[in-house]
C-alpha cells in the first residue's frame, strides 16, 4: 500500500510523480476547477483564484478524499455559508474525479490528481500542474478576473519567486512529504534535516521582511502558507516533522496569520476536512484513523490575533529583491 500511495527511488526516499498534464491551449470561456479541501496544492489555486476574483469564471467542484486514498464528490448535509464544503460534481455529474479524468477523449488511466483544470466545452482535461493553474490565475485570465489589477508575480520580481520556490517546493512543501513517505531511516534524516534547516532560515528572514520578496504577497507566498497552515495540524505529528511546531517559529507563525487575514484567504480553510482527509486517509500512516483534537495555534481566532508584520520597514522589503538570507 505504502508504495503505491508514496512512490520511491532506490534510496526508499519519496519520489513525487510528475504532473500528466501542463498548460498548453487555454480556453477562456469554459474552464472548470476540481480541487480538495485537504490537500495543499489544489489549495494553491483556491486562494489565488479568490484574490484575483475568479470565482465567477472559473467555477469550482470540490471532491473529498475516499476510503481508498481516490477523490470523490459527495454533498455537505448542513454546509457552513462562511467555508467551503465539498460538493457535486458540477461540471460533469461523476461519482469520482477518475471518471471525470477517465472521460477526456482518449480516456486516461493515471493518477486522478488535484487541481485539476478542466475544459467543460470540449470535455478534456486542461492542467493539473497546481503552479501552471496559479500563474495562469494570476495573469491569463485578467479580462475575466473582479481584482485584474493585482499581480502576485510581477516582473520585477519573478526570478526572486523562482529562487524562493526553488528552495521552498523540494525542502518544505514537498519536505514534508519526504518525512511522511521515507521509507527508511536515512531517507528520512536527510529530509527532516532539510525541512527544518530551511524553516530555519525562513524564520530569520521573516524576522525582518514581511513577505519573501520583500513587502509585496506573491505566488512564493501564496504557495509556502498551503505547507504552514496544515504543518501542526497534520505535519508534526501524522509526517513525524516533529523538531519544532510551526506555533515555535515566532515570525514564520506571525507571517502565516498575516497571510491568513488577507480577505478572502480564510474562507478557502477547512481546518476540520483537512484534519479528516489526512488522518482518516493516509491509513498506512494512521491505521486506526484516530483524529487528533486541532492545535490551539491552529484555531481560528488564534489566527486573527494581531500580526504586527505591516510594521517591518520598506527599506529591509526592497533590500530583500535583492539578496536572499537563505541563500
Amino acid at each position: 500500500m505504502m508504495s503505491q500511495l508514496a512512490p520511491s527511488d532506490p534510496s526508499l526516499a519519496y519520489t513525487r510523480p510528475p504532473s500528466r498534464f501542463r498548460a498548453t491551449q487555454i480556453p477562456r470561456t469554459s474552464l472548470h476547477l476540481y480541487v480538495g479541501l485537504p490537500c495543499p496544492w489544489a489549495h494553491r489555486a483556491l486562494i489565488v483564484r479568490s484574490l484575483k476574483g475568479l470565482e465567477s469564471a472559473v467555477p469550482v467542484s470540490i471532491a473529498s478524499p475516499g476510503n481508498d486514498g481516490s477523490w470523490e464528490f459527495k454533498t455537505t448535509r448542513d454546509p457552513d455559508p462562511d467555508t467551503l464544503d465539498p460538493t457535486r460534481d458540477k461540471a460533469n455529474g461523476y461519482k469520482t474525479l477518475k471518471q471525470v479524468y477517465k472521460s477526456r477523449p482518449g480516456g486516461y488511466d493515471g493518477r486522478s490528481t488535484v487541481p485539476m483544470l478542466w475544459d467543460s466545452n470540449n470535455k478534456e482535461v486542461v492542467c493539473n500542474e497546481s503552479y501552471d493553474i496559479i500563474e495562469l490565475f494570476n495573469s491569463g485570465l485578467n479580462e475575466l478576473a473582479h481584482n485584474p489589477g493585482l499581480d502576485l508575480s510581477p516582473p520585477s520580481l519573478k526570478p526572486k519567486i523562482e529562487e524562493w520556490n526553488s528552495i521552498i517546493y523540494p525542502n518544505v512543501n514537498n519536505g514534508v512529504y519526504r518525512c511522511g513517505f521515507a521509507q527508511s531511516q536515512e531517507a528520512y534524516d536527510v529530509a527532516v534535516n532539510d525541512l527544518f534547516n530551511t524553516l530555519d532560515k525562513l524564520e530569520d528572514h521573516l524576522s525582518r521582511f514581511r513577505y519573501l520578496c520583500g513587502d509585496e504577497l506573491t505566488l512564493a507566498d501564496v504557495c509556502l502558507f498551503t505547507t504552514l497552515i496544515r504543518f501542526d495540524l497534520a505535519y508534526n505529528v501524522l509526517f513525524k516533522c516533529t523538531r519544532r511546531k510551526l506555533v515555535e517559529y515566532p515570525n514564520l507563525h506571525a507571517y502565516m496569520r498575516d497571510i491568513y487575514q488577507i480577505p478572502k484567504v480564510a474562507e478557502t480553510c477547512n481546518f476540520q476536512l483537512i484534519m479528516e482527509g489526512y488522518y482518516k486517509t493516509l491509513f498506512p500512516l494512521n491505521p486506526g484513523s484516530i483524529q487528533p483534537i486541532i492545535p490551539v495555534g491552529s484555531e481560528h481566532q488564534e489566527l486573527l490575533r494581531p500580526h504586527n508584520r505591516d510594521s517591518l520597514c520598506l527599506k529591509g522589503a526592497r533590500e530583500s529583491a535583492s539578496t536572499l538570507s537563505v541563500s
